[in-house]
């Protein structure tokens, strides 16, 4: 594993940080390993065996604990499969294969087989965004429903910030902090240390609650500190990818046929989530793209309406708005 982390000491420390976060799931889980042709893949599943499948898809330099302040409100009425993505800092294997090949989307059959899961609805942000996509473009007979959060692979992306990045990471802790906030956006500000740079973690509830789907309390400051500090950590010892994100063609966007509920922030500093909506209107049939004007990649509130949206019937997106 220490080919994705700076020392074997660094990938030490991660490892221990992510299970002394699993700690905290704020419902009762199992933890699996299930085997694939990448190597060794972490799962943590909760919720009704008998409720619809969700898995879950977090994004780069992330685990499966940044769904942490979702997963109480939608394992009530989900099944939901919390995967460490391989090659990222979780506790699945160190294995990274091309992008722009199909090679996730076979060690996602392999996790699914594992799992018994023969249809589900996948939720990923950023490059699990992308993952997500992958998979129902490749798979659509296999995907019920598609939630994605500032998707990569779709909009442009952009390298002013990070060059500015590249100046600031160099001043320990306080220039990887003030870089995060860069990354993230406005909503970093409201957590310190900030959260993860590819996550979506919704820790504010939207407003208009309903009886179906209650507003989840709002999340204590100590998971929210201790999460924080794991984050400075990754970004301490963990090497991310640094190759360019392969963009899916306009073809490939027109398989998506199932429903799709896509949310982006207008002030992402990471990708051009006006091209993403721009295109996902124009080449998929059931789409809704919400743009938070506000927002930049980091997005806050989303636990309701993604939830309304897993759970509707209706063969288009129906979601309540947040604020």
């Amino acid at each position: 594993m220490n080919g994705i982390y700076t020392s074997a000491e660094g990938a030490r420390a991660v490892e221990r940080s992510c299970r002394a976060l699993l700690e905290r799931w704020p419902v009762p889980a199992e933890h699996l390993r299930v085997p694939t042709r990448q190597g060794e893949t972490f799962v943590v599943a909760c919720g009704p065996r008998d409720a619809p499948p969700v898995l879950l898809l977090h994004g780069s330099g992330a685990s499966s604990a940044m769904w942490m302040e979702d997963v109480a409100a939608w394992s009530r009425h989900l099944r939901l499969y919390a995967v460490d993505t391989i090659g990222e800092p979780g506790l699945s294997a160190p294995s990274r294969p091309a992008l722009d090949s199909d090679a996730h989307a076979l060690w996602l059959d392999d996790v699914l087989a594992a799992l018994a899961v023969r249809r589900v609805s996948i939720v990923g942000t950023s490059l699990g965004g992308r993952l997500a996509v992958d998979y129902a473009t490749r798979r659509p007979g296999r995907v019920a429903r598609l939630a994605l959060l500032c998707p990569s692979g779709i909009g442009g992306q952009k390298y002013g910030v990070l060059l500015l990045a590249l100046l600031l990471m160099p001043f320990g802790r306080w220039g990887r902090d003030r870089t995060m906030r860069l990354v993230l956006g406005p909503a970093a500000s409201s957590a310190s240390p900030a959260p993860d740079a590819s996550s979506a973690s919704a820790a504010a509830a939207a407003s208009s609650a309903s009886s179906a789907s209650p507003e989840p309390p709002p999340p204590s400051a100590e998971p929210m500190r201790a999460y924080g500090e794991h984050v400075m950590l990754v970004h301490e010892h963990f090497r991310p990818r640094r190759e360019r994100i392969p963009v899916f063609d306009d073809d490939t966007l027109r398989r998506l046929s199932m429903p799709v509920l896509v949310t982006v922030g207008g002030r992402d500093a990471l990708l051009d989530s006006h091209e993403t909506r721009r295109r996902l209107e124009a080449a998929v049939p059931h789409a809704t793209v919400r743009l938070l004007p506000d927002a930049g990649h980091l997005l806050r509130g989303q636990t309701l309406p993604i939830l309304d949206f897993l759970s509707s019937r209706e063969e288009g997106p129906a979601v309540r708005e947040s604020r």
